[in-house]
């Protein structure tokens, strides 16, 4: 069952990230409209995630399969759309595909091997993109940027799969020079991926890029898409 006031603070809590997505865009030059919010609802429970839907949430990205296939029976009734936004691992593949319209994270051409072959399978396109490691810290998955545009090259290569940009989690670091420098590479790669002319390319226009603490960084080096989680849910609920 919904709590309505829990539901009412999601729903005050969406608008103010809104407000701030606005001001980040106006004070980079950038049209408002440009930048989606997708909701990463990690740990939080359905009836949460439903009520943040219903707040007008269009976009939700889930970190890990097992939450995606256990909510996404429940949010069929709902328009949204879907992203896994965590690492997958091939032989979880056949569960994620039921569920999701996108897959942020590919970094390796066997993993996008693997997805165009279900896809095609399924009788359906699949958006990805390709996770980068911007940053080069260990902790992190995705592809260096010194590989990332043959990998979309060839990614975009494969039937199945439309690559519609690319991902990045920002750096663990308190200068925002750092933070900025690594998203403003992200979107050097975008650039010039997109304007390659290689086949499917020309689509790779998607920056996911920037969450709750650096979102307004992430704006000003041209994210499309800022991956918001506490700033609209609270804490991480315990599982």
């Amino acid at each position: 069952m919904v709590d309505i006031d829990a539901a009412r603070i999601i729903a005050d809590q969406l608008a103010a990230v809104r407000r701030r997505v606005a001001a980040g865009a106006e004070a980079a030059g950038r049209d408002p409209s440009s930048v989606r919010v997708l909701l990463a609802t990690k740990t939080q429970p359905l009836d949460l995630v439903r009520s943040a839907i219903i707040a007008g949430g269009t976009l939700i990205g889930e970190n890990r399969v097992q939450e995606l296939v256990e909510k996404g029976p429940g949010l069929t009734d709902l328009t949204c759309e879907v992203h896994l936004i965590g690492h997958l691992q091939s032989n979880k593949i056949n569960q994620v595909l039921p569920w999701a319209t996108c897959v942020q994270t590919v970094d390796s051409v066997d993993l996008a091997r693997r997805l165009a072959a279900r896809a095609t399978d399924a009788g359906r396109v699949l958006d990805v993109m390709i996770q980068v490691n911007v940053s080069g810290e260990a902790s992190k998955f995705g592809v260096p940027p010194a590989s990332s545009r043959e990998l979309a090259a060839r990614v975009a290569a494969l039937p199945g799969l439309h690559l519609s940009g690319f991902m990045t989690v920002g750096a663990r670091s308190a200068d925002a020079h750092v933070i900025r420098s690594g998203y403003a590479r992200l979107r050097d790669i975008r650039d010039a991926t997109a304007g390659s002319g290689l086949a499917g390319t020309d689509d790779a226009i998607e920056l996911s890029m920037g969450m709750s603490g650096d979102l307004e960084l992430a704006i000003a080096e041209g994210s499309t898409m800022v991956r918001v989680g506490t700033a609209v849910f609270g804490d991480r609920q315990a599982r």
